[in-house]
């Protein structure tokens, strides 16, 4: 029995809160399914809500919606890496079912044995199930999980009838590119529109693209375990590869009508490796552009990738051919 621990927030998340606020995890910071941790700034509206769940999910499970690469699954690992509290999880698609999560019988040392799935491993143990892209997964197979999501035990047929009762901190964790509701942009491919009742046993939370100060922060980071000193120099370019992102994302995100005129966008993601790759291709002959290319603009449309070579141009001035 993995025994519960007491955290403080503000030392355990590195952020101001007073030292009596306390959020509960676990002693056993051994597990395997625990994610690593990793350097990390944490947002204080969005720990704020998934603290909020953790504690006390009220019946709810957690729908964590945003634009690709926006941190909606680093949040949950790295909150979860810090309270040593363990994750299973399962990247949806289309011809994914629900059995897929619940488990199946595979050749184990010359026999056949019943392999508890992710689900049923979360359900049975305490951990945290987290579903990513689970607008991709066919609406019908996701209705087996309202029962789960209410607290009824897991039924499972295919094992003898096995009964498992839900562990009390087990939690049920979505992320996707939409809120369920499909995807009017075109931009995310296989996006279905979910069952209204499934949807209403979720609570909601938006994960933007951090503010530019907390990318500022992340691409010091990053720059730091590489060695590399940030000096008004390099703090003038990282700034101007934030200002590149972001002029990508509105024209990604575009208009109240949602339709962008670009079909790929810089996260965050995106964004940290376009800083390693320019560090690393820093003798290339126009580094910056170099880098860019292999970190983004190689997958776009020709003329989307002279666009975005465009802006990055009108952002970094001279500084852009060098």
């Amino acid at each position: 029995m993995n025994t519960q621990k007491k955290f403080p927030i503000g030392q355990t998340f590195g952020i101001q809160a007073p030292a009596t606020m306390m959020v509960e995890g676990f002693e056993d910071d051994q597990h395997p399914s625990i994610p690593a941790k990793k350097e990390y700034l944490f947002r204080n509206e969005h720990l704020r809500d998934v603290l909020a769940f953790l504690a006390n999910p009220l019946g709810d499970a957690l729908y964590l919606t945003g634009p690709t690469g926006s941190g909606k699954t680093s949040l949950i690992c790295q909150t979860a890496s810090r309270l040593n509290w363990p994750v299973q999880q399962a990247t949806c698609h289309g011809r994914l079912e629900l059995n897929d999560l619940i488990g199946q019988f595979m050749l184990v040392n010359g026999s056949m044995t019943f392999v508890h799935g992710p689900l049923a491993k979360a359900v049975r143990d305490g951990h945290l199930l987290i579903l990513n892209e689970i607008d991709l997964m066919d609406p019908a197979e996701l209705a087996g999980l309202n029962d789960i999501i209410e607290g009824q035990p897991l039924m499972i047929p295919q094992n003898g009838g096995e009964v498992i009762k839900p562990h009390p901190k087990f939690r049920l964790i979505a992320t996707g590119n939409s809120a369920g509701q499909g995807d009017q942009s075109g931009l995310y491919q296989g996006v279905m529109q979910q069952n209204l009742a499934f949807l209403d046993r979720f609570r909601l939370m938006e994960v933007g693209y951090p503010e530019a100060s907390v990318e500022k922060d992340i691409l010091k980071s990053v720059l730091a375990s590489m060695g590399i000193p940030v000096d008004s120099v390099m703090e003038a370019l990282t700034e101007n590869m934030i200002k590149v992102a972001n002029e990508i994302r509105k024209l990604f995100i575009g208009g109240a009508d949602g339709s962008g005129e670009l079909s790929v966008t810089m996260s965050t993601r995106t964004l940290v490796r376009w800083t390693n790759l320019m560090i690393a291709y820093k003798r290339a002959p126009n580094a910056l552009a170099y880098s860019l290319d292999r970190a983004l603009t190689l997958r776009a449309e020709p003329a989307q990738r002279e666009a975005i070579h465009r802006i990055a141009q009108d952002v970094f001035g001279d500084a852009w051919s060098n």
